[in-house]
């Protein structure tokens, strides 16, 4: 079976200067992208200078040193270019909604470069795995394809063996779907409102805090009780679209 494509989707792996979304920058990306009734997915990596410098931990991961970034192009540089090549794509990855998702979407805001994830669906080919077959990218390479993954830790390395992954997946699973909507929806962990699922929508569409104190509570009746809250979530280490979502439910509440 093949993916059954509405619109292009593209694949993709940031390799990174470390895991915090907020502070955090990319050294390397890869994006695999496939249009619908195309065979052959076009292929796209880059190295970029993160403007600090990169942690040795980070560098023993994925093996990019700061003399590997040191001529390459600012994420500044590249970020109208890149927006423009994933403009109106749905979005897969491995691990992508909790990590590069929401850190690609951060390095957008900081350079101004105004892009709107939440148009896209998300496949995210970890969470089918763990759903199906629970355990890490090389152990579902292997798994499904009946492969050593060479270059792990290498953003096309990932890239590639995702898509490939993926693949492998559906032609297994009977019961998997090939429609990107529906594999956006068995994928997904939760209804997210914003993008790393630090509040998420009930049943009942209303926007639920997901971590903290207030877990599993209403934002709008949390912010309305406890407004400093709110001022707490603006001034703390939090990604730049959950301060958005955070911000419509407070004006949008200011307006009742």
């Amino acid at each position: 079976m093949k993916l059954q494509l509405r619109r292009p989707i593209v694949f993709f792996d940031l390799e990174t200067t470390g895991t915090c979304i907020t502070r955090d920058r990319i050294v390397e990306i890869s994006i695999v992208k496939l249009a619908p009734g195309a065979d052959t997915p076009e292929v796209r990596t880059r190295r970029i200078n993160p403007e600090m410098p990169i942690p040795a931990e980070a560098t023993a991961i994925h093996h990019i040193t700061d003399a590997d970034v040191a001529d390459a192009p600012t994420f500044r540089q590249v970020a109208r270019s890149l927006a423009d090549f994933i403009k109106g794509c749905d979005i897969a990855g491995f691990n992508s909604n909790r990590f590069d998702v929401p850190l690609l979407d951060e390095e957008f805001h900081r350079v101004g470069v105004d892009f709107d994830f939440h148009k896209a669906r998300f496949v995210d080919v970890q969470t089918i795995f763990h759903k199906m077959e629970p355990r890490n990218l090389t152990a579902a390479y292997r798994f499904y394809c009946g492969k050593e993954l060479e270059g792990a830790h290498g953003a096309q390395a990932d890239t590639m063996a995702t898509y490939e992954v993926l693949l492998a997946q559906i032609e297994r699973y009977d019961n998997l779907p090939c429609d990107i909507d529906e594999l956006a929806a068995f994928s997904s962990q939760n209804d997210n409102v914003d993008l790393i699922g630090r509040l998420v929508y009930d049943a009942e569409g209303r926007e639920l805090i997901n971590f903290g104190k207030y877990k599993g509570q209403p934002a709008r009746e949390v912010i309305a009780r406890d407004p400093g809250y709110y001022s707490w979530i603006m001034q703390g280490d939090f990604p730049s679209d959950t301060k958005r979502a955070f911000t419509r439910i407070k004006m949008n509440l200011a307006s009742k």
